[in-house]
């Protein structure tokens, strides 16, 4: 059965899967040359014209959050670990009250299309949109390499793709529609794939969880108890917390640290703040976090059916064998729910996932280097800079794709796990301090954002470098070699502390100050006023 199992992963009905995947490629390039008639400003290359409305904008944000990770990782991790596996999901769920509470209406009010606007609102333009660039390309690169290694791995394990010229192509070929999507369509483009990939996603997700549900008669209690029942040595514990995380001290502490960087580094991640840009107000921003956190929150509500579904009707034991390991538990669940034909549609599922989350990494990296860098810092803020800025931002989505493809294919055999979660604590300990610290804090000046995000980048690197993620530890990227001194897999509990106190310590040391800006500030991020426009055809 096992043997089965895993071919049927690896290669069952290969053909269909490529078919399936065919079909969705078809109709979403459709719908992105369709949506690419009104790019004609950098507004709308950007921001999409700011014309989405809070719902739409709001499923399009869980488009772009939901990624492969949280479809095929938190099941599998639920399958296998139970409770620990689902604190994932309180994680990622958990982050979006700091967004919504802290940070979507006044970054809506205060910016144009990226972090760099926000701060430099207040603070002198060329170091602080410099610094915020950094800070973006280095967790928008980490994350699309994750996303883009995954998919090799991922793709290839659902299409059966062997050998390592495979994976290469299949690495190729979602890099090569990813700078279609985001040359042709833009932001507004790229915002109707995540709303597809949304709808798929959580409609399959759905469908799969009745389906499970169906097989116990929708007794809750009666899947939990037969995920007992075939967890083997784990068996009870699938129901308490420790499974993964309490068997040391350090185990907790890492993952108290992974939860603080996921909880506060989602509030820091450049593809989502740029998505609350893509909205008409404020308002409409406040509306699509609630949307996204109402979809968000119903999808892994579903992650938990489908991982204790998986652990009772194919089994641990069959999941660790599985080609994948973790990452099978929800096709295997798909195969033996509706055989092959539900195995090829999750593939297409999984595969719309990637390509909708690269997608947007793209054209936040592209916007931050064209925006950023050069509208603002080379050119200086000059005219000249508006008719070619969105001509530099698609030259550099060519460059960034052409990078996360021969990145994707050099990391493909490596743990991938470490850059998602280098992407969070560098999100959470470089992005989020100076953002808060910047609508917040009457005091804080341009020193304190330089020390507080490039220290963040620096601390977080440094330490994530020298953790057992990189090398000590079995599942670490260099295995032949152990220089780690840092006990923790994700630096977050030391890395977020230590940049806020670098950006109250930069601020303290400079005298540079300015009550007028952020008075000003602080009346446009409240109100709006002078805030920007949606953009008229």
């Amino acid at each position: 059965m096992t043997t089965y199992l895993a071919a049927a992963v690896e290669g069952s009905r290969p053909g269909l899967n490529i078919t399936i995947f065919a079909i969705f490629v078809a109709i979403t390039l459709g719908i992105v040359v369709w949506a690419s008639r009104d790019n004609r400003t950098a507004a709308d290359y950007y921001a999409a014209g700011r014309a989405f409305s809070g719902p739409q904008n709001g499923i399009a944000i869980s488009g772009d959050y939901l990624s492969a990770a949280s479809f095929l990782g938190i099941a599998g991790a639920i399958a296998v670990y139970g409770y620990d596996g689902f604190l994932y999901s309180i994680g990622f769920l958990v982050a979006w009250l700091v967004a919504l509470l802290l940070v979507a209406e006044l970054l809506r009010n205060t910016g144009k299309f990226t972090l760099g606007d926000v701060l430099a609102f207040r603070m002198r333009q060329r170091p602080v949109r410099a610094a915020a660039a950094t800070s973006t390309l280095a967790v928008s690169l980490f994350y699309l390499l994750a996303q883009m290694a995954g998919a090799g791995v991922l793709i290839s394990l659902l299409l059966g793709v062997s050998g390592s010229a495979g994976q290469n192509l299949v690495i190729a070929v979602v890099g090569a529609i990813m700078i279609v999507y985001v040359l042709v369509g833009g932001m507004k483009g790229t915002t109707w794939v995540q709303i597809v990939k949304a709808v798929l996603l959580i409609g399959a997700a759905a469908a799969m969880t009745v389906w499970v549900l169906g097989r116990y008669d929708f007794n809750f209690s009666s899947l939990l108890q037969d995920a007992v029942n075939h967890g083997g040595k784990t068996g009870a514990k699938l129901l308490e917390p420790g499974v993964r995380y309490g068997k040391t001290g350090t185990s907790k502490l890492d993952f108290l640290s992974l939860a603080l960087a996921l909880v506060l580094g989602t509030a820091g991640l450049p593809h989502v703040l740029m998505r609350f840009y893509t909205v008409p107000t404020a308002k409409e921003a406040r509306r699509s976090v609630v949307w996204a956190i109402g979809l968000i929150g119903v999808f892994y509500l579903f992650t938990l059916v489908l991982g204790y579904g998986a652990g009772a009707l194919v089994g641990p034991e069959t999941i660790a064998k599985a080609p994948g390991k973790e990452n099978a538990a929800a096709p295997l669940l798909a195969l033996e729910l509706g055989g092959p034909v539900l195995l090829g549609f999750v593939a297409a599922v999984a595969f719309a996932t990637i390509l909708a989350v690269v997608a947007g990494l793209t054209i936040t990296a592209s916007a931050s280097f064209a925006h950023d860098v050069y509208a603002n810092i080379i050119k200086r803020g000059s005219g000249e800079s508006k008719d070619s800025e969105v001509r530099v931002a698609r030259i550099t989505a060519v460059v960034i794709g052409a990078l996360a493809i021969v990145g994707g294919i050099l990391a493909k055999n490596q743990n991938v796990a470490f850059l998602v979660a280098l992407a969070f604590a560098v999100a959470a300990s470089a992005n989020l301090p100076t953002i808060l610290y910047s609508l917040f804090w009457r005091r804080f000046n341009t020193a304190g954002a330089l020390w507080s995000i490039y220290g963040g980048l620096a601390v977080t690197i440094v330490l994530i470098v020298f953790s057992p993620a990189v090398s000590g530890a079995p599942t670490a990227m260099i295995k032949s070699h152990d220089f780690h001194w840092f006990p923790l897999a994700n630096p977050g509990l030391v890395s977020i502390p230590v940049s806020f106190a670098l950006g109250w310590l930069g601020t303290m040391l400079s005298r540079e100050h300015d009550d007028g800006k952020y008075a000003e500030m602080q009346v446009r991020s409240l109100t709006g006023v002078g805030a920007e426009k949606a953009v008229q055809h």
